[in-house]
């Protein structure tokens, strides 16, 4: 680890987070200079720290040596200008194994995605999430979402139970439970927007005092999307209403044409700026080429936003 935990604790608290997608070659195989040139281009950028392998970097698509090839790389790439954060889950076994190939990777920090498969009552996750925390020295920041959402108290067991445990990130988007969380668990946690396109929650978010979020768009359109937060965060709301209406809202039209595209689009967003990573694994499908034209067009437009 290059941060002490509260650095981590501010670096994720406040500030534009990014997410890169993970390259890939034309053969399916990780392919390891792209995406250090990536990782060079992001940090060239405003942003507060990198989530590497993440859900937008295709963490469920991953074996375990491409992760630590990807999580070494990233953090030799990095090299201490900001916290680099991993992920781990699936189940308590492989949670502890990835979360300790990230600390071995020198990162400082995981995202604990949820369980695989099977809908869970809140004394599991806990459990789940409790086993994987006492696993590691990592700070962790547990990810509501899917099948693994937390309720307000079975956060603040976690929290209490678990004092590397650092943050929650919102994947549900249920603002009234995100609510009910802040308020119950306070500031012994920082929070975290997470839902796919998380811009199109971003002032709901900040009303709840959870001031930063994920980006995926940052992949392709780094310009607006620092532009958007730093508007959002100034209060400039004719900017904010702008960049969401011209860009966000057609995005999220886009996106939701088939289930898996708030990791598709991303591919082929950086794939038409120049950029390209390769196309995503099985189960996810890439754009039509119709939808890689709406999207070629939305860039265009975000460009001059």
């Amino acid at each position: 680890m290059n941060f002490t935990r509260d650095d981590v604790r501010k670096a994720v608290g406040d500030g534009l987070l990014s997410f890169p997608i993970t390259d890939f070659d034309a053969n399916g195989n990780f392919d390891s200079e792209s995406y250090r040139q990536r990782l060079e281009w992001f940090i060239s950028h405003d942003i507060s720290a990198v989530f590497v392998a993440g859900g937008t970097g295709e963490f469920f698509n991953l074996t375990l040596d491409e992760f630590r090839d990807v999580v070494t790389l990233a953090v030799e790439t990095v090299n201490g200008k900001l916290p680099v954060i991993a992920s781990a889950g699936l189940s308590v076994g492989s949670g502890k194994a990835f979360a300790k190939v990230a600390e071995e990777a020198g990162a400082d920090g995981i995202l604990l995605m949820p369980p695989y498969l099977t809908e869970c009552p809140q004394e599991g996750l806990v459990d789940y999430a409790r086993q994987i925390c006492d696993a590691t020295d990592l700070n962790v920041i547990y990810y509501n979402r899917g099948n693994g959402v937390l309720e307000a108290d079975a956060v603040q067991q976690l929290a209490d139970a678990c004092p590397n445990l650092i943050g929650l990130k919102d994947g549900k988007g249920d603002i009234q439970l995100l609510n009910k969380i802040v308020k119950t668990v306070g500031d012994r946690l920082v929070y975290v927007g997470g839902v796919p396109t998380a811009e199109i929650f971003a002032e709901a978010y900040l009303s709840i005092g959870v001031n930063t979020y994920s980006s995926a768009v940052f992949n392709f359109v780094p310009e607006m999307a620092v532009k958007f937060y730093k508007a959002l965060r100034q209060g400039d709301s004719a900017t904010v209403k702008k960049i969401t209406n011209e860009f966000f809202i057609p995005f999220v039209t886009l996106r939701d044409n088939k289930k898996g595209y708030a990791v598709s689009l991303i591919k082929a967003g950086a794939d038409i700026i120049g950029r390209p990573a390769g196309s995503v694994r099985a189960p996810l499908e890439m754009p039509t080429p119709e939808e890689r034209n709406v999207l070629e067009k939305l860039i265009g437009k975000a460009n001059d936003l």
